[in-house]
């Protein structure tokens, strides 16, 4: 794989980096800095980022088929306008809970948007366990809670004949799948098909190739693997030049490059100062496989 290079494409450090989205119409990355509070846009042509400021943590952006994005801010379901910078409350969840937040979050392949949440972070990583849960926002702006007791809510996406869901909750270092049904967007027989090795450390953000092989950023693992969901086995190993890589989605022009992003919250200075590109987005190429265009919410 002597092909295979990783360039720095967005250096303007986040905190905490997240949710990368291909924006076909834009021809540009989407992603969020949920510490730093920000839905940013970064453009190949320009290589230059463009960042909207929100009111609390925002954790995923998603694609609006009526134009714009959806995003998870706090714990709310919301809309953001681009042009005029403005957000709107969809619905909210966890009411009962005072201190947890949206994470991860990603539109299945019938436009619904699927999120779950966790307890706030004492430190990165360190946090209440068991406080957040999987929602999924329907096209009608009304939500399913599908089951709690998760620690970090984390990546998650389909495979390509929609009968499968993978989904990750951090802290079980371990990539699940759940039978899938398309129609009415249930889940069920949840089951491990990949357990992650000590050196890897904790998953994170994930996305799918066309060859229906799942690539899962590697929280403080500074790298990518590939997984084939089938046998469990991981197929190939890409790393970084800094140790907290967050997600990663395809993207450019034949979903042929790789973005992943990347964090610096929880770094001392001798530790940012041995990765100056920590919080950085990244850009792989050559890796020879390409990626699933994102769906958009239908609602």
């Amino acid at each position: 794989m002597s092909s295979v290079r990783i360039e720095c494409v967005a250096k303007e450090g986040c905190r905490i980096g997240e949710s990368p989205v291909w924006d076909e119409k834009e021809g540009a990355l989407l992603y969020v800095d949920i510490t730093g509070r920000k839905v940013c846009r970064w453009s190949p042509l320009s290589r230059q980022a463009q960042a909207i400021p929100v009111d609390a943590p925002v954790s995923s952006v998603a694609l609006r088929k009526s134009g714009d994005y959806v995003i998870t801010l706090g714990t709310r379901f919301a809309a953001l306008k681009w042009k005029e910078e403005l957000v709107t409350t969809i619905t909210q969840v966890d009411k009962d809970k005072v201190n947890t937040r949206f994470n991860d979050g990603k539109v299945d392949p019938a436009g619904r948007y699927f999120a779950g949440t966790m307890a706030e972070e004492i430190r990165p990583a360190v946090l209440e366990r068991c406080q957040g849960s999987l929602y999924t926002l329907f096209p009608d702006l009304s939500v399913v809670k599908h089951f709690d007791q998760v620690d970090i809510s984390n990546g998650l996406d389909w495979s390509l004949d929609h009968r499968t869901f993978f989904y990750i909750d951090s802290l079980s270092y371990s990539v699940d799948a759940f039978d899938y049904d398309l129609q009415t967007g249930k889940i069920g027989n949840r089951r491990s098909i990949y357990k992650l090795e000590k050196e890897e450390s904790i998953p994170d953000g994930m996305c799918i190739d066309t060859e229906g092989k799942l690539w899962v950023a590697c929280y403080d693992g500074g790298r990518v693997i590939r997984l084939d969901p089938e046998t469990g086995k991981r197929l190939q190993t890409v790393k970084l030049p800094v140790d907290k890589t967050t997600s990663c989605c395809f993207g450019g022009k034949d979903y042929s490059e790789m973005f992943v992003t990347s964090a610096s919250d929880g770094m001392d200075k001798e530790w940012l100062s041995r990765q100056p590109e920590a919080g950085g987005i990244f850009k792989i190429t050559g890796l020879g496989v390409k990626g699933v265009p994102p769906y958009p919410f239908a609602g």
